[in-house]
């Protein structure tokens, strides 16, 4: 996982450097020669007192009078210390591991790192290591982690999508997006599309979730993402209360393939688990029996959830042949 660097950066970007007033400068071309006639002395007084006046207002500016600067200073931006101290915290990061060199990640993240003076891209490195440790036990600190490589980095697409790996794990759906977007602008790489339809999910935006299935380049994706992208159009669908329409759109995908890659397993699930939403218990009992079926790694609570279907129906079954007892002895007692 990786990511880039970026939201420190832009504060200081167009702060009006210098804290010069718009019209501040070009004093010198509003001189009392400029190009009149030397006998003009009318004329040329008028535009120096002008021009005099201007360069008066400045020198008060520069002393602290009251004319308003156009552009908040750069001294003037961050005063809050509360606020200084989130943003060195974002930038300092978690606690490395001392043993953390940053040569563990891939030879090809470290190769878009290059760009970067050797001291800082190897604390960049340092972080996306820590952060892709951490994703899965302890999300949210992963995510700090990225946060700090962005701080450094944030121009570097992999360190953008590590960010997003990272917020999306911990739940930060927005952040996510962003990140995505970002990574996404930066590299082209549409491998983002299906994570980025469920974080629109997440944030409570079916339609915008479905638009980004419908995307011409889903179709170039590799068969696991086209997989993700089917089972989060299916979700989205749910979602509007369409359930039909998503029972129809897994039903388009390669539900019966014989590999037992993690996408089939995931994606008969998700078949499994809208057709028990459908009130198709039986047939939800068959794909979770399927689905266990290649789920050999556990990915899935497939199993669970089919022992637990058919412990209700074995209970249901035993309660109405006790109720059929019940009758048949009723009857008889009534005949005597």
């Amino acid at each position: 996982m990786v990511a880039d660097e970026r939201r420190p950066q832009g504060q200081n970007r167009g702060s009006g450097r210098g804290g010069s007033p718009r019209g501040g400068a070009g004093s010198g071309r509003s001189s009392a020669s400029g190009g009149r006639p030397a006998g003009d002395r009318s004329g040329a007084g008028r535009d120096t007192g002008r021009s005099s006046g201007r360069r008066d207002g400045r020198a008060a500016d520069r002393r602290g009078g009251d004319k308003q600067w156009s552009r908040p200073r750069r001294d003037d931006r961050s005063r809050d210390p509360e606020s200084r101290s989130q943003q060195q915290a974002r930038y300092d990061g978690p606690p490395l591991d001392e043993e953390i060199t940053g040569r563990e990640l891939d030879r090809s993240v470290r190769q878009q790192l290059k760009g970067l003076p050797e001291k800082l891209a190897a604390r960049v490195a340092r972080h996306l290591v820590a952060a892709g440790q951490l994703i899965e036990a302890d999300p949210k600190t992963a995510y700090q982690h990225t946060l700090a490589a962005r701080a450094r980095a944030s121009r570097i697409a992999v360190v953008r999508e590590a960010c997003g790996e990272a917020a999306y794990a911990a739940e930060e759906y927005a952040e996510a997006l962003s990140e995505f977007r970002a990574a996404k602008r930066m590299n082209g790489v549409t491998d983002y599309l299906p994570v980025m339809a469920d974080c629109e999910r997440a944030l409570g935006r079916p339609e915008k979730a479905l638009a980004l299935a419908k995307s011409p380049a889903v179709a170039n994706l590799e068969p696991d993402l086209q997989a993700e992208m089917t089972i989060v159009e299916a979700g989205a669908r749910r979602d509007l209360g369409e359930i039909d329409a998503a029972i129809r759109t897994l039903e388009n995908a390669p539900l019966r393939s014989r590999s037992r890659a993690p996408w089939v397993v995931r994606l008969r699930y998700a078949y499994a688990d809208t057709l028990l939403a459908a009130g198709r218990t039986d047939d939800a009992i068959v794909w979770f029996h399927r689905t266990a079926g290649v789920d050999g790694e556990g990915i899935t609570d497939a199993a669970e959830r089919l022992a637990e279907l058919e412990g209700v129906i074995l209970t249901s079954s035993a309660d109405e042949d006790g109720l059929d007892a019940d009758t048949d002895g009723d009857q008889r007692s009534r005949r005597e």
